[in-house]
């Protein structure tokens, strides 16, 4: 059907259309599609910059398993807070979603969207496989992805290890973007010495390395504002 869901090889051609600069209906018309699926697509899945074919793949399965009946573990009636937990579940979901129309991929946000709604702010690789039902192979990747960033860290419970996210799991996170931004502002500025200031690549190169190194200060400030507004707090 022209609304219908699409395929993979149709998001690997929608991918293929936004890296040559084609706008929705181009792509659409290519397809044979309505141009709001494909503009509904491209938002739902990380936006014209951050949209990435198998990672829509991936998402469009997700929610299609999370919709069948059956595809959690049975949800009890109440927790010990009164909570409703099919209404925390379901936020859960609204939570990770977002993550994933943001740019982060499915797996990641979906263990990220349930260490945010634990009390513990804690759990153990074998608690996400089961909360989760996918394979211990997919945490470890979706753990190791979001302790690269800063996101995600690892203590030990006995002979056990508990994935964790810091109180100050944001200010963390800024920093190792921080540190990101070093190194592009390092790469480009040696760029631009190599390549000569004098010629269009140099100067692009320089250009680019400048504007990561104000970034980088604006953003450490930011940090450190942040930072002493908390040490104010308490």
């Amino acid at each position: 059907m022209p609304g219908g869901r699409l395929t993979h090889e149709e998001r690997q051609r929608v991918a293929a259309g936004l890296a040559a600069g084609l706008g929705y209906a181009e792509i659409a018309r290519g397809l044979g599609r309505p141009r709001s699926t494909i503009s509904r697509e491209v938002a739902r899945n990380g936006g014209v910059r951050g949209y990435r074919a198998n990672q829509a793949q991936q998402a469009t399965a997700w929610r299609a398993r999370r919709r069948k009946p059956g595809g959690h573990p049975e949800i009890p009636a109440a927790d010990t807070d009164g909570r409703d937990p099919r209404t925390v579940r379901q936020f859960e979901e609204r939570f990770a979603d977002m993550m994933i129309e943001t740019g982060v991929p499915p797996m990641m946000a979906r263990v990220l969207a349930c260490l945010f709604t634990s009390d513990t702010g804690s759990t153990t690789a074998a608690e996400l496989v089961a909360r989760l039902q996918v394979s211990p192979a997919s945490v470890s990747k979706a753990v190791g992805w979001l302790e690269q960033r800063g996101l995600v860290g690892r203590e030990r419970d006995g002979r056990r290890e508990r994935y964790a996210i810091d109180e100050h799991v944001w200010y963390q996170a800024w920093l190792a973007s921080v540190r990101s931004m070093a190194r592009w502002e390092d790469l480009t500025r040696q760029g631009a010495d190599l390549l000569g200031g004098a010629t269009p690549a140099g100067a692009r190169l320089g250009a680019t390395s400048r504007f990561f190194q104000h970034l980088g200060r604006d953003m450490v400030q930011a940090a450190e504002h942040w930072r002493q507004t908390l040490a104010d707090q308490t």
